[in-house]
Parts: structure tokens; sequence; C-alpha cells
């Protein structure tokens, strides 16, 4: 049974450390470019569910507005007023 040496843990525990401040370092950089392009990304994603629902909501407007039309009833006869003689 081998034995961990003093000097392998102090490697490992600066390989540790190192790679910590490098993700620390690398995520300061990259970080707002992710950001920036994830709230471009949902913003066009919102820009699109507008647009979506604009055009059902024009859709359903047109479609009310042909059912409201009145169609042409049948004509039968014509409207004849009654006074009433005294």
């Amino acid at each position: 049974m081998e034995l961990a040496s003093f000097t392998g843990f102090v490697r490992t525990l600066i390989w540790i450390i190192l790679i910590y401040y490098a993700f620390k370092f690398l995520a300061r950089i990259f970080a707002p470019i992710i950001m920036q392009k994830a709230v471009s990304k949902m913003q066009e994603k919102m820009e699109q569910q507008m647009r979506n629902q604009q055009n059902s909501n024009q859709q359903q407007y047109t479609q009310t507005k042909k059912a409201e039309m009145p169609t042409e009833k049948k004509k039968v006869g014509e409207y004849i007023e009654f006074e009433e003689i005294e």
C-alpha cells in the first residue's frame, strides 16, 4: 500500500486552485457575451409570439366581422303601412 506524498497533495491542490481561477477568469470574459446572446434570442422569441398573437387576433376579427354581416333575406313582399281611421 502506497501512501500519498505531501508534494503530490500540494501539486493537486495547486492544480485545483489554478483551474478554479482560470474558470473564474474565463467566466468574466465570456459571461456577458453569452448573456447578450441569450437575451437577444429571448427578445426575438417574444417578438415572434407577439406577431403570432396579432395575426390570430386579426383572423378572429375578420371571421367575426364576416359572421356579423347580415345575409340578404328573401323579400316576401312590400311593406304596407296601415293608418288608423277615426
